[in-house]
């Protein structure tokens, strides 16, 4: 069995600096897995448990021992028992926790209205410094996705070619696995069996160009030298230039461009894998979602297509990045999260904590007035509705008054 810290440690941070339980489910990463009020997920050679409470982040590592340490060929290293237990390093520099998040938060609701009006219902969304090799792949697993399938698929590449760490609950834990684990001949074919589709190829190739094709690092050379990998303190130093000059400064247009070459990666990806992967905080990936965001709050010009010429999403990026400045990204998240069906909810019933209990009180009450309002009106519609009650009091009121004055008008 692994060797597991004796105790929870804890980490001061509060809730509008740091929401796990919103951060660690909008879409960043793909791994953490929730048991109870414990998020859990293999990182850097252990396995994390996180946990949260309005005081503070909650911490504590399983390292793998000897036994999976030889079965995995030297990909990983177990912690010896005078080796000191990094994580709090490690969880510093994974959330960016050196950037002072509620002055971000500040500046963007004094710049734009928009932002102010939703950001209060989702405080404490940080982007994620994550490993550049796990965010690529993925991301390329996101093509035409949603974040439940591009989770299975990324569980299957740990369980499938990833180094198992230890077993916590009867739950195996596999490390991510290497490009070297994915540029085998015989991975497309058997991801296409694990259903990964057309996204297969995506990975099996640019598993084998990182392999065979760019220097030993490469991809880590195109990070962003001001934010180094989680675990990491010193900046980036650059041991290798990103193209065949001697010299190279990287720059996020060079990152996006870089990025663009490898397979299965278009603008998009290349801007997920930038903000996400690599520390560029300018990076504004733009899917189906945020393009709703510029089209409904920001005045962009609706177009027939789903599909988005570079033009465009370069175009949609320059706006939030002259909008929201270097950090344009972060904000972008928050808009993001804000437009998922799944935080939705959190956009309604903004009256406050005080009154959350008499809303679910109310809830079953005010569907039955619907329902009555329906059927003892002058006039019985034909068209039955049914409607899920979720927000106050006076806004469900006018929902029964708009259904009444309807009523009338097909009478009339």
């Amino acid at each position: 069995m692994s060797r597991l810290a004796a105790q929870w440690q804890k980490l001061p941070v509060n809730l509008k600096e740091l929401c796990i339980d919103t951060t660690l489910r909008c879409g960043q990463s793909f791994r953490w897995r929730k048991f109870d009020d414990e998020w859990r997920c293999s990182l850097h050679g252990r396995i994390l448990s996180l946990k949260q409470d309005a005081e503070g982040l909650y911490y504590k590592a399983t390292f793998p021992d000897k036994a999976a340490v030889a079965a995995s060929k030297g990909v990983l290293s177990s912690m010896g028992e005078d080796a000191v237990d990094d994580t709090e390093t490690l969880l510093r520099g994974y959330f960016h926790l050196q950037l002072d998040l509620g002055a971000l938060y500040d500046q963007w609701s004094r710049d734009d209205a928009n932002f102010r009006k939703k950001a209060p219902q989702f405080s404490g969304i940080r982007i994620l410094n994550q490993d550049a090799w796990e965010a690529l792949i993925c991301f390329i697993c996101s093509s035409n996705n949603n974040i439940s399938r591009i989770s299975q698929m990324a569980h299957k590449l740990c369980v499938h070619y990833g180094p198992l760490l230890g077993t916590i609950d009867g739950e195996a834990f596999h490390d991510f696995p290497s490009p070297t684990a994915l540029a085998a001949p015989s991975v497309e074919a058997h991801l296409r069996q694990l259903g990964f589709g057309y996204r297969a190829k995506y990975i099996a190739q640019t598993a084998q160009t990182l392999c065979n094709d760019k220097p030993n690092g490469w991809l880590e050379q195109l990070r962003n030298p001001d934010c180094p990998p989680p675990g990491q303190t010193e900046p980036v130093k650059l041991k290798a230039a990103v193209n065949d000059d001697d010299e190279c400064t990287p720059s996020y247009k060079t990152a996006h461009e870089q990025l663009l070459l490898l397979s299965g990666v278009g603008p998009k990806v290349a801007d997920c894998v930038a903000l996400m992967g690599l520390g560029w905080g300018e990076a504004v990936p733009v899917d189906t979602h945020v393009w709703q965001i510029a089209v409904r709050d920001y005045k962009f010009k609706k177009i027939a297509s789903k599909t988005f010429s570079k033009a465009i999403h370069d175009a949609v990026g320059d706006h939030f990045r002259s909008l929201w400045g270097p950090y344009a990204g972060w904000a972008q998240s928050v808009l993001f999260t804000a437009n998922l069906k799944s935080f939705s909810e959190q956009l309604k019933g903004v009256a406050g904590d005080s009154e959350d209990k008499s809303v679910k009180t109310d809830m079953k009450l005010e569907i039955k007035e619907e329902e009555e309002v329906q059927a003892t009106g002058d006039i019985v519609t034909k068209r039955k509705r049914k409607t899920v009650v979720k927000v106050e009091k006076d806004v469900k009121v006018t929902v029964v008054q708009e259904t009444r004055t309807r009523s009338k008008r097909r009478r009339t």
